[in-house]
Order: C-alpha cells, then structure tokens, then sequence
C-alpha cells in the first residue's frame, strides 16, 4: 500500500488533471494561445503520473475482486493465482509511483561545464587528466552531446594541469553528476621506466551550465585582465594580449582563459565558467547548512572523496560509493560508462526513497 500521505497527493494531481481537461475543452482557453500552450503543457508533465496512478487503482479494484472468488471452490486456485500476480503488479506501480513523485533536480536537463584537474602524481597524474578527458569526450559522442574544450592547461608530455570542457546535450547534467570527485589511477607510469605501479589522481567537477539571467552580479564586481596566451614550455601563442583573466572580487572565484585567438572570445568562454562556478559556490553554501542532504547524494558530493580507481595491472574499475567492481577498463576508458552511471542513479533514487520513508 503506498503511504496515506503520498496517496492524498496523488488525488490531489489527479483533480488538477481533470481540472485541466475540462478548461482545455473551454472555448475561452481555445482563444487563448499563450493560456491553451501553458496549460497544455500541463497536462502533460503530470498526465504520466495520473496514468500510473489509475492503474494502481485498477490493480487494487482487480485484486479486491479475485479475494471475492477465493470464497468459490470452483474458481479458489485461479483466484490465487490472479492475486499472486495482481500483487507483484501493485508492488511494481508502487515503486514507479513513488520515483515519480521524488523531489525534480531542475537542473538535469541543463548542459555541463566539465572540470578536470591533475592531482598527486605529477606529470602521470596530468596524463591521467588526458584519459578522463578523453573518456568523457567519447561518452559525450556516444549520446549524441557536442563536446568543445572551453580552457586546457597543457603539459610537453601530452597531458593537462586542468582542462575545461562543455558538454551539450539534452539531459547530460542528470548522468555526468554523479562524476564529481577524486578519480583514482594505478599504474606503471610512461615515465616511469622501473616498472613500478604507482597511484596518481585527477579531481573531476561537473556543473551545470548557467544562464547569465540567473545569477544578479555587480559589474564593478568583476576584474578583468588581460595578457600575452602562452604555450606548453613557454612560448607565446601570439604577442598580443589576447588571453583573458576574470575574478570575482567578493569570493576570490578567478578563471583565465587563453585558447581562443580573440580577447572577446575567450573573455566569454572565462565568464561561462565564473558564472557555473558561481553557481556552484552558492549553492554549497546553502547545502552546508543543510548537511543532511548531502549524506542522501551519491555523486554531487565532496570534491574531496575518492569515488572511483581505474586499476590498469588488473583491468578492473571501482566505484568505491557503491562496491561496484568491473574488469571492463578498456572498456570505460573507452567511453562505454552507462553501466557505472545507471547502476549511480538507482543507488541515488534507492537512497532517497528511503530518505522519504
């Protein structure tokens, strides 16, 4: 049986559902295109919960009626039957529901500013770097995202100290956020020629593209310098100042852009990260207060915590939030993540319907 509480809620959608169907028939709302679209949509973003919400009544009135038959001898085993299945349906449309009904990160649908930065290990931890990005950028193609390199900040072996990618896509912040974390790698370097594994690490970020429109902030704010983009090694890019640097002066959050031949360019590239960083900022401050929630996410956690170690001598990759082991290295290097990020996201709704029980 679901909870009475969440019962009263989806009565509560199902009158606005059919409140909604009756307006929509209403020739003062047919005149109205803005009203008729705004209502239409509507319906729709609820009417799949009110077609599964039905079918668990339908479910309900079936069973009451097969424990009817149980009182015929004629018909008692068949009635068993019909109950035994009948209620694993109730229990399926029970879940469902219950998914349904959690709380909506609005932020899902946005695209994403992808953040990845070398950690202990020096120059193997910047080639790590390289791997993830690729990673990332094969998974991105995958799903059909476009993929584009906002800043890199390039090593003489083929490596990052960070890069920053977008990442566009419909729904590619509700996969890619539980990426957010310290990422693990064991191996016998390229550059170490004694054959000994050694353990680096790369720190990945993932925020969610934000609108300038979201986020109030004060021109005089901002300071914005300029200076000559330089490449791996040192040498100029270009002898004029084409390279951009925006901080924001009230929290110290800076971001310096180069990679584009125009200052306007990389100027707009620099704030697209300041403002998601921003973003981010602020919403961890309110997210601390409220330390409670962050216990029930799997994957928009600390930038701090180990989440996952790609063990090259054996293959194996693992997920070290949901004792989740795979001998697919290749594999995920590769891009093939799905497996990770799907088994992620059930450990996420699983959390959080415990959470709301």
């Amino acid at each position: 049986m679901l909870p009475a509480q969440l019962e009263e809620k989806l009565e509560a959608i199902e009158k606005r559902y059919e409140e909604i169907q009756n307006r929509l028939s209403s020739q003062d709302v047919i005149r109205d295109r803005a009203q008729f679209a705004k209502l239409s949509k509507d319906l729709k973003d609820i009417g799949e919960v009110v077609d599964l919400y039905r079918r668990y009544k339908k479910v309900q009135k079936d069973i009451k009626e097969a424990q009817e038959l149980l009182k015929s001898r004629e018909f008692e085993e068949l009635a068993k039957e019909e109950i035994k299945r009948l209620k694993r349906e109730e229990e399926r449309i029970e879940k469902e529901l219950k998914i349904l009904m959690l709380p909506k990160d609005e932020r899902d649908s946005r695209n994403v500013i992808l953040e990845i930065r070398a950690g202990v290990g020096g120059e193997e931890a910047a080639l790590f770097v390289a791997d993830l990005l690729n990673m990332y950028q094969k998974y991105a193609e995958e799903r059909g995202w476009k993929f584009s390199i906002l800043s890199a900040n390039r090593t003489g072996l083929g490596g990052y100290k960070e890069v920053i990618a977008l990442i566009e896509g419909v729904g590619a912040y509700s996969r890619l956020k539980y990426e957010s974390g310290v990422h693990r790698v064991q191996r016998i370097p390229r550059t170490e020629s004694g054959g000994r594994i050694h353990t680096s690490t790369a720190t990945v970020a993932v925020l969610p593209e934000v609108d300038e429109t979201e986020l109030e902030i004060n021109p005089q704010d901002l300071k914005i310098e300029t200076f000559r983009a330089s490449g791996a090694g040192g040498q100029y890019v270009n002898t004029t100042e084409t390279a951009v640097r925006v901080t924001h002066i009230p929290t110290g959050i800076s971001v310096a852009c180069q990679d584009e031949r125009s200052q306007f360019q990389n100027k707009q590239k620099a704030l697209k990260i300041l403002y998601a960083r921003l973003k981010d900022f602020y919403e961890r401050q309110k997210e601390e207060e409220i330390a409670k929630e962050r216990k029930m996410q799997v994957g928009t956690g600390e930038r701090s915590e180990k989440i996952r170690t790609y063990n090259f001598p054996q293959g194996r990759v693992t997920d070290h939030r949901i004792n989740l082991t795979l001998y697919k290295l290749h594999d995920v290097l590769e891009g093939k993540l799905d497996e990770i990020i799907e088994a992620l996201i059930q450990h996420d709704i699983d959390e959080k319907l415990k959470a709301q029980v």
